[in-house]
C-alpha cells in the first residue's frame, strides 16, 4: 500500500495524519494484513469438522439458579454512608425536571 492511499483511507476515515505518518504506515500495512490473515487461517469452520452446529455447540443454561445471592440490605448503611444528603434509607438527590 502506497502514502496515496493510506491519506486516502485516512480521509474516508476521518482522521488526520501528516505525511511522515503515511509514509509509515504504507510499509507496515503488509504487516498487519499478514498477521491478519494467518489469524483468520488459524480459525476452523464447525462444517470442517463434520459436525452440525448443535452437535459442536450445544445449548445450555449457563447461568445460576435464582436466589439470594445475600441478605437484604447488608450493604444498605454503608451506601449510604458515602452518600451527600440522604432521606431515610434512600439518597437525596435534586429535583432535574
Amino acid at each position: 500500500m502506497n502514502k496515496e492511499k493510506v491519506l486516502n483511507l485516512a480521509k474516508l476515515a476521518r482522521i488526520k495524519i501528516s505525511d511522515a505518518e503515511a509514509e509509515s504506515l504504507s510499509h507496515e500495512f503488509d504487516s498487519i494484513l499478514d498477521y491478519v490473515g494467518q489469524i483468520k487461517n488459524a480459525g476452523f469452520k464447525v462444517q470442517d469438522l463434520g459436525l452440525k452446529n448443535e452437535e459442536k455447540f450445544p445449548i445450555r443454561n449457563v447461568l445460576r439458579k435464582d436466589g439470594e445471592p445475600h441478605e437484604s440490605g447488608i450493604y444498605t448503611e454503608g451506601i449510604l454512608a458515602q452518600a451527600p444528603a440522604r432521606d431515610g434509607n434512600y439518597i437525596k438527590v435534586k429535583k432535574i425536571l
